[in-house]
């Protein structure tokens, strides 16, 4: 029939999608309760699933590892159709009643055939986040911060230079920016600055790295600081330099980089390091300080940047900030002479805080107008650095009133550039040089020597640091400078000394004068052998440590009557002293540490003189004989070495009589009981290594080691800790005058067996730094009870950890907490929390929240 089209359309069909209409998945008004029910159940799941994975992620985030992307999108995702299917589920009785017929029609059939849809596709899309929520990684390292901001004091004068170093730097056709200045002259600060504006301002930057070249340039110090930006693991630092040098090249490859090269004193070879060059294509630049033009030619400096002393303006502005209102107001003459001072400084920033500080304090104005007179009686022939910057910087030194005080200023400068001296060591060699008197605390300390760091600290002429967590001092290179120009031009003739400190000697130069010097210095290089047999009348003083020594000529100390000082310390390569020590009879003061002398030699048991004997980390085997030979030892120092004490040992030690100091190693709870007893001798322990203990129970008397400054316990089965109190000559009287370790500063309990708590280190209240790891049973570090049953008895001990500076937790499997009550910790800078899988995060976070005001370093 014309125009009709025929239809293959079977009855069974029509019936099939009426049903499935009707009845079927599509019917989704039939399928309502069905889809809301599977739905509510797969939200269930899902959320089930997300605790469970955050458990997970907050575990991993605990040990220092950030979560991935994909499981933050995840998580994201979740919440997102969570809120939707919350929002779903609350009209879910009002769509309910409108069903009829059997719940196959609604009293409003369009509105509930479109909410069935929604409930359809949410519950697909449920489903398939379930699906998704399976991963075989969570987490992973934290990558570094981009830029590491900088600490600075407030500038005055340096806005224009930074912008002008900024424009600089920004220009894409600039690849190195090259800013040189006179020592002192704020260079380290404007590159700071720059530093920071780069953590303020760029984004499109991978990484800004800062590295402090100095004087000494080592290679492998610049890799070592670069790598310890790129690299979050640790495994680089077992690398050869090769290795290094690759690994630096194959990650800033691949990035767009900054670095800030600080204090270079010669051209830096890029390609040693593995720093790429910086090119247009690549953006990245190179900027750095020096105090020689010539550096910048060598380093192919696309822009020079000439950093100037501050205008009179400026400077007198910057003075006045350091000295402070209240000093200028004390007298009205104060003002003009402060002014007169602050041109003296010839805008020099280094010199004018110096002075400033040094003025501070000064109250009466004849001292104001006694500085003018110093100032402008000081003739120094040699122009420029002497006469507007040492010249100066020797204001400071001149106002040390004590030339013990200025003898042992001067000391420092034997040491090389950038070095961090521990305090206790530089004291020792104060003592021996005779700068000061010997007498000692109860703890061995003495303080006269802190009085003198104290002064000069506080007379900006050394800067307070902490070096492997002992109180340090170090001098700016500037004032260094300014220390050897002082002691050259002004020492006395029978105070002459030569330094030569981390310049790449192979040999000991031959153009050294040794018949007319007092002290001689040639640390931090690479001398490996000493043949010669110099005759030295007046040599006080000898530093040959931190070099590759493999011998030293028998002859060598034949002629040097005089020497009181001798360091040989970390020379690794050195086995043995040559017998030719004997000759050294006025010899006080003797460092081997990090060396391998294994034992002791005659020639050195005949040195009967010696006061101080360092031997830590040596190879040393036996002390066997040294009561005896070197009766007058004060100082013996033989922690991490070989020599474990044992009775044959403690009988040694005892023989000497004016025994102060001992650091020591102890492997059996028997001869830690018998050192306790001997009350003398421990009070003489400052540090204490004690390792492989297998007794269950320890016992430490606080009135014998009542000289304890540092702890370290490791590889022992030691259940639990017990702290006497009594004195062991007088049993029945308790020392309510010391109920604890007063001296005690630092801590340190690694892969402990036995006990589940630390409850004692409440008898600890002057810790600095406390480090646990890897002690399977430990759940606890303060245990509540115990710490009642304490403070009942010694209230002031109620608190712990007041003076605790570091904090460090690693590979606690057990730890549930680490006390109940997380105090506040005033002096908290950096704590570490890592691989404690059952320490809440609520209480790591607790803890740290309780301490934000005190800029925790995480």
């Amino acid at each position: 029939m014309g125009g009709c089209v025929a239809l293959n359309f079977s009855c069974d069909q029509a019936v099939n999608q009426t049903c499935s209409c009707l009845f079927g998945n599509r019917n989704y008004i039939y399928m309502m309760k069905a889809n809301l029910e599977a739905l509510e159940t797969a939200r269930q799941k899902l959320q089930e699933r997300r605790e469970d994975l955050l458990i997970r992620v907050s575990i991993e985030e605990g040990r220092g590892l950030e979560r991935l992307p994909q499981v933050e999108g995840w998580f994201s995702r979740v919440a997102s159709i969570d809120s939707q299917v919350s929002d779903l589920l609350k009209v879910k009785p009002t769509e309910i009643k409108r069903l009829c017929i059997f719940g196959y029609f609604s009293k409003k059939c369009i509105s509930s055939c479109k909410y069935g849809k929604d409930v359809w596709k949410k519950l697909e899309e449920v489903k398939e986040l379930l699906s998704e929520g399976v991963f075989e990684e969570l987490a992973g390292k934290r990558p570094a911060p981009k830029v590491v901001k900088k600490v600075i004091q407030t500038t005055i004068g340096l806005d224009s230079m930074v912008r002008k170093a900024w424009d600089s730097i920004m220009k894409p056709e600039r690849r190195t920016l090259g800013i040189y200045g006179m020592g002192g002259v704020g260079k380290t600060t404007l590159l700071a600055r720059i530093n920071n504006k780069f953590n303020e301002e760029v984004n499109e930057l991978d990484v800004v790295i800062w590295v402090v070249v100095s004087k000494d340039l080592q290679y492998n110090g610049i890799r070592n600081q670069i790598l310890g930006k790129l690299r979050v693991d640790k495994d680089w630092e077992k690398e050869t330099e090769e290795e290094k040098t690759s690994s630096i090249d194959k990650i800033l490859g691949r990035k767009k980089f900054i670095v800030l090269l600080d204090d270079l004193w010669s051209e830096v070879d890029l390609d040693k390091i593995g720093v790429p060059r910086p090119t247009q294509e690549n953006g990245s630049k190179i900027v750095f300080t020096t105090r020689s033009k010539e550096v910048c030619r060598y380093m192919e400096a696309d822009d020079e940047l000439k950093l100037n002393v501050l205008s009179t303006n400026e400077a007198w502005e910057l003075f006045q900030n350091v000295v402070g209102e209240v000093s200028l107001k004390r007298h009205p003459d104060i003002p003009t002479l402060a002014k007169k001072i602050s041109e003296k400084c010839y805008g020099l920033p280094l010199a004018l805080n110096v002075i400033a500080k040094a003025m501070s304090c000064k109250e009466d104005v004849h001292e104001w107008r006694h500085a003018i007179d110093v100032l402008n009686t000081s003739r120094h022939k040699f122009p420029g650095m002497e006469e507007k910057i040492l010249s100066i910087l020797k204001f400071s030194y001149d106002g040390l009133e004590d030339e013990k005080v200025k003898s042992c200023f001067l000391y420092c400068s034997l040491f090389p550039e950038d070095y961090e001296i521990k305090k206790e060591e530089l004291i020792e060699y104060w003592i021996n040089e005779g700068f000061i008197n010997g007498k000692r605390d109860e703890d061995g300390s003495n303080n006269q020597g802190h009085v003198i760091i104290g002064s000069l600290v506080r007379a900006h002429l050394l800067m307070e640091f902490e070096k492997e967590f002992t109180p340090a001092v170090k001098m700016h290179d500037v004032l260094r400078e300014m220390a050897l120009w002082v002691g050259s031009t002004f020492g006395k003739e029978e105070e002459k000394q030569c330094v030569k400190t981390g310049v790449k000697l192979s040999f000991i130069p031959k153009d050294i004068n040794w018949s007319v010097l007092r002290r001689i210095s040639l640390v931090s290089n690479q001398i490996e052998q000493v043949s010669c047999c110099p005759k030295c009348p007046n040599l006080s003083t000898l530093f040959l440590g931190d070099n590759k020594l493999e011998g030293i000529s028998d002859k060598f100390f034949k002629f040097m009557p005089a020497l009181v000082v001798l360091d040989l310390s970390r020379n690794r390569d050195l086995s043995e002293l040559p017998e030719g020590i004997r000759s050294l009879t006025s010899l006080r003061y003797l460092n081997l540490s990090h060396t391998r002398i294994s034992s002791l030699s005659v020639g050195l048991k005949r040195l009967r003189k010696l006061i101080s004997l360092d031997l830590e980390f040596t190879w040393l085997e036996s002390i066997d004989g040294i009561g005896t030979s070197l009766p007058n030892l004060q100082v013996l120092k033989l922690y991490r070495s070989p020599v474990f004490i044992d009775a044959r040992s403690i009988e040694e030690l005892q023989l000497l009589e004016h025994l102060k100091i001992l650091t020591g190693n102890v492997v059996d709870a028997l001869m830690l009981e018998s050192i306790q007893r001997v009350e003398r001798l421990a009070s003489c322990v400052q540090r204490l290594w004690i390792i492989n203990l297998s007794a269950k129970v320890v016992t430490f008397n606080t009135v014998a080691l009542g000289g304890l400054r540092e702890l370290d316990i490791e590889l022992s089965g030691i259940s639990e800790i017990k702290i006497d109190l009594k004195s062991k000559e007088k049993e029945d009287l308790p020392c309510n005058s010391s109920p604890c370790f007063k001296h005690l500063s630092s801590i340190f309990l690694r892969s402990l067996e036995g006990p589940k708590e630390l409850t004692w280190l409440l008898f600890a209240p002057n810790l600095k730094h406390l480090e646990v790891a890897y002690s399977g049973s430990l759940e606890e570090i303060i245990n509540k009870e115990k710490g009642m049953r304490i403070s009942n008895v010694h209230p002031d001990m109620m608190v712990p950890f007041q003076k605790l500076e570091s904090f460090s937790l690693r590979g606690l499997d057990e730890l549930k907490r680490i006390c109940s009550n997380p105090p506040t910790l005033p002096s908290l800078k950096k704590i570490v929390v890592e691989h404690c899988r059952k320490l809440p995060k609520a209480a790591t976070e607790s803890f740290r929240d309780m301490n934000r005001n005190n800029e925790v370093d995480e």
